[in-house]
């Protein structure tokens, strides 16, 4: 089924994403004035409108598995512009399995993209003939394996397999705990 979404996938700073002591993951999803392989630049404040109307409706953006509209793993508490591009920080659900698969490959350093899922209102060229994406829909942020723009990756907290296997299982029991929760 088409939906008529556009994708855009971050990767190769070591602060894309990350797993906190908490358990809960936050990264950027999108940089601002940063060409992606695909030739677009997003513009600063381009998210804005968007997420203005989602907080007016009641509205999340959702947090799904490589863009999959039947797969959402965990919830984004929070999704906000700052200055340096689209901030993400949520929550993978220890209920939902492939949530458990997705934590242990960011523990692991297998899992290193975030995604967002999109509809460009209003977009532009720049003077290196980039697309200038000015206003977009914000729809979804994924958890994906290939990232599109190198300059964000995702990075597991950790160096030593102890302190890996230690950061998953307090991932692991922050979710049990919000799953628990009335």
């Amino acid at each position: 089924m088409e939906t008529g979404l556009e994708r855009k996938v971050m990767g190769g700073a070591t602060d894309a994403l990350r797993v906190t002591e908490a358990g809960a993951i936050e990264g950027y999803a999108s940089l601002f004035d940063a060409p992606d392989q695909g030739g677009d630049v997003v513009a600063r404040g381009a998210y804005a409108a968007s997420l203005k109307r989602l907080a007016a409706e009641g509205r999340k953006v959702r947090m799904l598995w490589q863009h999959d509209p039947r797969e959402p793993i965990g919830i984004w508490d929070e999704v906000r512009e700052d200055v340096r591009g689209l901030h993400v920080k949520g929550r993978l659900l220890d209920g939902v399995a492939r949530a458990r698969e997705a934590a242990a490959l960011i523990a692991a350093g297998a899992l290193d993209g975030l995604s967002i899922g999109y509809r460009t209102l209003r977009a532009s060229r720049n003077e290196k003939g980039h697309r200038l994406l000015r206003e977009l829909e914000l729809w979804e942020v994924s958890l994906v394996t290939f990232p599109m723009l190198p300059s964000a990756r995702v990075a597991a907290k950790g160096e030593d397999p102890g302190d890996t296997w230690r950061d998953l299982a307090a991932v692991l029991r922050a979710a049990r705990r919000e799953m628990a929760r009335p």
